[in-house]
């Protein structure tokens, strides 16, 4: 077999490869072979037909076989020989296939791209140092007394702070809202609708202009729908609703007291405020720990710059939008403001498809370099988790990984933890008080 490989790009090559005439034969005669043995032609048993009338009736089908174990076994021996790493499947085309002669074709194959490592340990970052103060602790008490308000009807006029249960109907450009979003019903109508009196619920703006109103009021309301508002065709665009105060309710929030704190599982409100404290450390500690991550991880990034194959980046941008669309139909998002969001959603895909395939392979790179190694008994662990976390028996979860070949991202999954891990611990860490400049790099 003789191969020759030629540079197109510093991740694509075009591979042409050329199979001797002898073996060309052998593999038509072995798979010829094959189609005898199973052939199933009148007055014979299987295998027992002549060579000549299985080669008249299956000709061009054993033809097309041994043309297609010819490609790819010399294929696979040509990466191997040549030492490719090879991204994605190869475009096989110029194929000259006739017996007696040698085979011939040409592979263009995207392989791993070829950069130099930057320097990765000291990556200078910049943490915050924050603490959980007493006035995070009251916010977040105050926030469980909202959740257990009580509401109570008054006669007097709206007041901030207040609800206002009202019937509406919203026109934009003098149409009926739904003529212009129509999948936008609840803002062009509504019956009873609980709306808290603050400039920021619902649209920003509409509760503002309730302040004053009694029940049975009726007022005209403009707002303007926000650039980055949830429904597009609504986006920058004025609407005008026509209200009617229907009640006036007033919120009363539980004491902060024993009595509330049992009502959340403590056993009084000393406890309770404990416990909120040390909820807030911890989410404050994650929160900390996933900012210091991000920063290593931009500062890595940010130190080398090289070619990405285009079949790594289409595959992950495909998954990318996947989980966007998963993610804004989970949230409620109609299909067809998906579909009108397509290109932004693709286009935000392809960046963000980008970042990952490049850090997937700056981080496969240094925990070679670095020889860290993810046991099997680690993988097995974190399978044992992820089932439980799915509620599924380990053994299928297993096979289900096991068939659409979910293993290697378990692998991946553990392997990159380890890498940031270690980015982390050898990174350059300057702390610094909340809001204070950083300091001129030395």
């Amino acid at each position: 077999m003789n191969v020759t490989v030629e540079s197109l790009s510093p991740c694509k090559k075009l591979m042409r490869v050329e199979v001797e005439a002898q073996k060309v034969d052998e593999t038509f005669e072995a798979v010829a072979k094959d189609f005898r043995r199973e052939a199933n032609l009148p007055g014979f048993r299987p295998g027992k037909a002549p060579r000549e009338m299985v080669l008249r009736k299956y000709e061009k089908d054993i033809e097309e076989e041994t043309k297609k174990k010819l490609i790819s076994e010399s294929y696979q021996q040509a990466v191997k020989e040549q030492k490719l790493e090879v991204v994605g499947y190869p475009d096989i085309e110029e194929i000259q296939f006739v017996r007696g002669q040698p085979l011939q074709f040409a592979a263009t194959v995207e392989t791993v791209p070829e950069f130099t490592l930057p320097e990765y340990k000291g990556l200078p970052v910049r943490r915050e140092i924050r603490s959980v103060t007493d006035a995070d602790v009251d916010r977040a008490l105050n926030l469980l007394r909202e959740q257990r308000v009580s509401y109570k009807t008054v006669e007097r006029p709206v007041q901030t702070g207040d609800v206002a249960v009202v019937s509406y109907t919203g026109t934009c450009d003098g149409k009926p809202i739904t003529e212009i979003a129509p999948t936008a019903k609840g803002l062009t109508e509504q019956k009873n609708f609980w709306v808290e009196v603050s400039s920021t619920s619902f649209i920003p703006g509409f509760a503002d202009q309730l302040v004053g109103a009694k029940a049975s009021d009726k007022r005209s309301v403009t707002v303007d729908f926000p650039a980055d508002f949830v429904t597009p065709q609504l986006a920058g665009k004025k609407g005008v609703y026509e209200v009617e105060v229907v009640e006036v309710k007033e919120k009363f929030p539980p004491p902060l007291d024993d009595a509330l704190a049992k009502a959340y599982g403590a056993e009084n409100l000393e406890k309770l405020r404990e416990g909120v404290r040390r909820d807030l450390e911890n989410e404050l500690k994650f929160k900390e720990e996933k900012t210091l991550r991000t920063e290593v991880l931009r500062a890595l990034m940010g130190r080398v710059s090289f070619e990405l194959p285009e079949a790594a980046v289409a595959r992950e941008t495909r998954n990318v939008v996947y989980d966007l669309v998963s993610e804004n139909a989970k949230r409620g998002v109609p299909r067809q403001v998906i579909e009108q969001q397509k290109d932004q959603i693709y286009s935000a895909a392809t960046r963000n498809a980008k970042e990952r395939v490049k850090l997937q392979f700056l981080l496969q790179k240094i925990a070679e370099k670095e020889d860290i190694k993810v046991p099997e008994e680690e993988i097995v662990q974190r399978i044992h988790y992820l089932a439980g976390l799915y509620q599924i028996p380990p053994q299928k979860f297993l096979k289900d990984l096991q068939k659409r070949g979910g293993v290697i991202e378990v692998f991946d999954e553990i392997m990159n933890e380890k890498v940031i891990s270690f980015l982390q611990k050898n990174a350059k860490i300057e702390d610094a008080a909340p809001d204070a400049p950083a300091a001129n790099p030395s």
